[in-house]
């Protein structure tokens, strides 16, 4: 198990073992996620928004128009009330 000491100024140095497995090096950004009450799991937040595109791109699929969206929205909106 990975362990860690609060510094008097609130911040820690996370273990190199943890660091390699989250893929983490100086300057990346972490976060960290509540699971559960008092829990919290550390989440690397190094990757770019612009990593992700095209990662869910099917070539099957049509492109769905903003004016449909907005339509089925709204439609959805209707039938929760």
């Amino acid at each position: 198990m990975a362990v860690a000491t609060i510094t008097s100024k609130g911040q820690i140095t996370i273990p190199a073992q943890v660091r390699s497995k989250l893929g983490i090096g100086a300057g990346d950004r972490i976060e960290f996620v509540e699971t559960a009450r008092g829990q919290f799991s550390i989440v690397a937040a190094s990757r770019s928004v612009r990593e992700l595109n095209g990662l869910f791109h099917d070539r099957r699929r049509k492109p769905v128009a903003i004016a449909d969206m907005n339509t089925a929205i709204v439609e959805r909106a209707k039938r929760s009330r």
